[in-house]
């Protein structure tokens, strides 16, 4: 990695819910030796914080404060708030809806935007989202929008669930990733969106290793010239 330490990397990750962003990138980042950074889990702290609260996800006003206040702290497999570690409270379904809830509000994304591009500044990064490419690294040296078909999407979701003993209904599960998409992709703040330059990655029938093999292609050619990592 001599050739990508010289100046900061930045491998941006867009796409919906539940194509895989968040495997894919934390397998490159192991990979590659970055700093995986999980914006939708940054989201979703600022959403719990704000349900312990008793605030609103629509005060606009409240959730700015607590997302600009928010001392998120992330490690390989954790994140913290204030302290705290949160890895697993946030995963719930009321954080998660929180999550695409509060991702609307201009102000909260600005705070996190601000705080991603910090932890950007400093070392090399995966990042994965869905304004990444477009909105918090437009200059991202790698864009990738990784999509799946729709109804793959919502097995991987309810296989992720089920291994955490839950239960959930396919079908409804399904329909809110569907409304989430439409909510995220229609907002007037920094909508879901594939970057004019990046590229169109489509995971269908593919395997979490061809996947992370297809896009090591595309940085060694976009970072490299095609020269293997060492």
């Amino acid at each position: 990695m001599t050739s990508t330490h010289q100046q900061r990397v930045v491998i941006a990750i867009d796409g919906p819910a539940g194509a895989g962003k968040s495997t894919i990138a934390k397998r490159l980042a192991q990979r590659l030796g970055f700093t995986y950074i999980d914006t939708g889990a940054m989201y979703r702290v600022v959403a719990l914080w704000g349900l312990r609260q008793n605030v609103a996800m629509t005060d606009m006003h409240r959730m700015e404060q607590l997302a600009i206040a928010a001392d998120i702290d992330l490690a390989p497999g954790r994140i913290s708030l204030n302290g705290e570690d949160v890895t697993e409270a946030i995963r719930t379904p009321e954080a998660s809806s929180g999550a695409s809830q509060v991702a609307v509000i201009p102000g909260v994304r600005r705070a996190m935007v601000a705080k991603q591009r910090e932890i950007g500044q400093h070392t090399n990064v995966v990042m994965e989202g869905r304004d990444i490419g477009t909105v918090v690294f437009p200059d991202a040296n790698v864009k990738i929008y990784l999509d799946d078909d729709p109804g793959e999407r919502a097995r991987r979701r309810a296989e992720e669930m089920r291994a955490k003993g839950e239960n959930p209904d396919l079908r409804a599960l399904a329909a809110q990733m569907r409304e989430r998409d439409q909510r995220d992709s229609t907002r007037a703040d920094s909508p879901l969106a594939q970057a004019p330059d990046a590229i169109y990655l489509d995971s269908t029938g593919l395997s979490l290793d061809e996947v992370e093999e297809a896009i090591l292609k595309i940085v060694r050619n976009r970072i490299t010239n095609g020269k293997d990592f060492s």
